[in-house]
């Protein structure tokens, strides 16, 4: 996404460089694009409505000159945005339950439960892993930067299971480059719909940001590599769980993947359907083990979290219905 690090968008997400193709603050127009408004929201995620106010303070230059909000981008013309600087958020210290799977000077691992935001954003500034963080953990590393302490990695609002955090600057720059170099293998669970005629496979296929619905990512040819693979665990009528195997970090990348492949997650309101009738409230999916490497020792660890217990009982009440007929 063409913005800097912590820049808030109008859907209350933050905008990550590593989200999307594009990393500069300039576009060419590949085709003729009707109004200017319009061009700098699809491509920014911004609302048609802040983007038109960008324009008026000459934040959006087309080919190096201001221009309306209602001109006619043409093919081939550079559009640059300059988005201002987020607004300050302060974080506050939360006494929110953590399930600390591991800790000691260096990381922590946390078995997150579905429903808890990551870090603060507009829309979410309280009641997120960070600010739970800040209450149990004293000591965590900076790179983040003020909205993202300790946080080296992510996983989605609904998403469950375990996330590893970084206690001081040298434990984040350590996992961080094995998160890029594919060290840090993550497995999920997933419940998915659909019966699968292999018993496993790989989804290899780029992601970027869908062209149209800036609230979400899709297999986009020229977008970022991705790849996931997928064994069949178990299988029930409509529906098959999944054990799933990230070897990239793509923003939903196992939602996007199952979508692209016919199969989305049960619950999943983004790429699939949110009713499920198992009592999942958002995508059934589950991070259940997590093997790194320790930044100061250089052991090699695994971490497991069980299902929690909304997925747990959707199985079993899956495998009664199998048994019934």
């Amino acid at each position: 996404m063409p913005v800097s690090n912590g820049e808030k968008n109008e859907l209350g997400e933050l905008f990550d460089p590593e989200d999307a193709c594009a990393e500069a603050a300039e576009f060419t127009a590949g085709e003729d694009c009707g109004r200017l408004d319009a061009f700098v929201a699809e491509n920014t995620g911004l609302t048609r409505s802040r983007a038109e106010k960008l324009i008026k303070s000459g934040a959006v230059l087309v080919d190096g000159k201001p221009r309306k909000a209602g001109f006619s981008v043409r093919a081939g013309s550079k559009v640059s945005v300059t988005l201002p600087p987020p607004e300050p958020t302060e974080l506050i210290a939360e006494d929110i339950p953590l399930d600390i799977v591991y800790q000691d000077a260096d990381i922590a691992v946390i078995n997150k439960p579905a429903g808890m935001v990551v870090h603060p954003a507009a829309g979410n500034p309280s009641g997120t892993l960070v600010n739970a963080l800040m209450f149990h953990i004293k000591d965590l590393s900076g790179i983040g930067g003020e909205l993202r302490p300790g946080i080296v990695h992510r996983i989605d609002k609904d998403t469950s299971g375990l996330i590893v955090i970084a206690k001081n600057d040298a434990a984040h720059n350590f996992l961080s480059s094995e998160l890029k170099t594919h060290s840090v293998a993550r497995t999920y669970i997933a419940l998915a719909t659909g019966g699968f005629r292999e018993d496993g496979g790989t989804v290899d296929a780029p992601i970027a940001r869908h062209r149209t619905d800036r609230k979400k990512m899709a297999v986009v040819p020229g977008g970022r590599e991705a790849v996931t693979h997928w064994r069949v665990l178990e299988r029930f009528p409509g529906k098959t769980l999944l054990e799933v195997e990230l070897e990239t970090g793509r923003t939903h990348q196992i939602r996007v993947h199952m979508a692209y492949i016919g199969h989305p997650l049960v619950g999943d309101p983004v790429y699939g359907r949110a009713e499920n009738g198992l009592g999942f409230t958002g995508q059934a999916l589950h991070a259940a083990r997590l093997r790194l490497t320790h930044p100061r020792t250089g052991e090699r660890m695994e971490f497991t979290a069980p299902l929690p217990e909304v997925f747990n009982g959707a199985l079993e009440k899956l495998r009664r219905e199998n048994r019934n007929g």
